[in-house]
């Protein structure tokens, strides 16, 4: 969405998650520093590149000798004011220089992965977010229903102390009941609007924007799909981290050959157009063209250049111990992750189940309040425990979308 529709809207901001997660990508400012450091990267390679193609430089001077006279053997030669125009092409070549413009490239091809992986980031970040509000909103709901519940409760209870029928004792239980949910609904409302006001810094809105979710939790919350990605194979290239690692082992084998590179002789060529005029009487020894050929040799450097080569191969060695180290780190992550997943799914269902019990329980007991039965007590234990099991519920949702974010960022299919 267009900062143009954002400015031109004047209701709720309606978004789905997929929308919500485009919207953080385009908006996002950590992403779009990210972007410009592939720029940056970009500009670096082709500085590289071009430090191996011509150069061409102009340069023009003007001499005043000031009527100055030079005695050479018994000659009086004059020294005109003079004025001179050069043009020189030059092109130094190197094998350093070569292996710069291939480092600048795997930098470049860094740059892309920090890009792509931040914009994972972000997306999971929304994610997380979006299903953190719907949870939180669900609470809510949970909560709701069970204040009217226990307040309906508390009235006939008062009522049936006002007819003598009860003890005000009983009442009174109910009523502290009542302020309990309450609070809880204060609490969670208060949690809502911090995961909203989370969700609008990721979206770079005004905190104004009122934002209103359009996917349902039961929609989005795919049990099926979530469990179906421990039985995808664990690629190691798909994984950002494992890329950037496999292109800091390529930095550092090249890091190697630059060193070794300069023990290396360095050709330069260079060319020059060069005119002068002379204002007044005088001989013109300047050449108009002039091509200079040199080879640079390095002789001897007090083992500065070896010392550099041997530093470069121990980073080298450094990078595959780190290479190999990560790879069996994601590995072990990978089946961490997957028991984390599974674990989390059978604690959704438990928690699923218990809800529905503990409903079932409450319910029968607040009949059986309003029939007489039942203790105040018992009816208060009931709700307490009610609101328990929804909470350990919503936890039980949140625990399982989080596992499933962990894991399919690690696979990155």
């Amino acid at each position: 969405m267009t900062a143009f529709q954002l400015s031109a809207q004047t209701g709720p901001l309606r978004l789905s998650l997929e929308d919500a997660q485009q919207m953080a990508i385009e908006r996002n400012r950590t992403l779009e520093n990210a972007s410009i450091d592939v720029k940056i990267a970009q500009a670096n390679r082709w500085q590289a590149i071009a430090s191996m193609l011509p150069q061409v430089n102009a340069s023009g001077t003007y001499n005043d000798m000031f009527g100055y006279t030079m005695d050479f053997g018994g000659m009086s030669i004059a020294l005109p004011s003079s004025a001179s125009m050069g043009v020189t092409a030059s092109v130094a070549l190197s094998g350093a220089q070569v292996l710069n413009a291939a480092m600048s490239k795997i930098t470049k091809q860094m740059s892309d992965i920090t890009a792509l992986q931040t914009e994972q980031t972000v997306a999971s970040q929304v994610k997380t977010l979006y299903y953190s509000a719907l949870v939180a909103d669900q609470t809510l709901d949970l909560l709701r229903s069970n204040l009217k519940e226990v307040e309906r409760l508390y009235d006939f209870s008062q009522q049936s102390v006002n007819v003598g029928a009860s003890e005000q004792v009983s009442a009174d239980q109910l009523m502290v009941q009542v302020a309990s949910a309450r609070t809880a609904i204060k609490n969670a409302e208060t949690s809502l609007e911090m995961i909203y006001n989370s969700l609008r810094l990721q979206l770079d809105l005004e905190p104004d924007v009122e934002i209103v979710l359009t996917d349902a939790l039961e929609k989005l919350l795919d049990v099926d799909a979530g469990l179906a990605m421990m039985n995808q194979q664990f690629n190691l290239d798909n994984n950002y981290n494992y890329q950037l690692l496999k292109k800091n082992v390529e930095l550092a084998r090249q890091q190697i050959a630059l060193n070794k590179w300069s023990l290396a002789p360095t050709v330069s060529l260079a060319y020059q157009y060069s005119a002068k005029h002379n204002f007044g009487e005088g001989m013109d020894m300047t050449p108009p063209n002039t091509m200079n050929i040199m080879l640079s040799v390095p002789i001897f450097s007090s083992l500065s250049n070896t010392k550099k080569i041997q530093s470069a191969k121990m980073s080298y060695q450094k990078q595959l111990n780190t290479l190999a180290e990560t790879e069996n780190s994601l590995q072990i992550q990978y089946r961490q992750l997957c028991y984390n997943l599974q674990n989390a799914h059978a604690k959704y269902v438990d928690q699923k189940q218990a809800v529905e019990v503990n409903k079932r329980v409450f319910d029968n007991i607040a009949r059986k309040y309003e029939q007489g039965y039942s203790s105040a007590l018992e009816m208060t234990n009931a709700s307490t425990t009610l609101i328990n099991s929804q909470s350990a519920y919503v936890q039980a949702i949140l625990e399982f979308v989080n596992a499933q974010i962990e894991l399919d960022n690690l696979l990155n299919n």
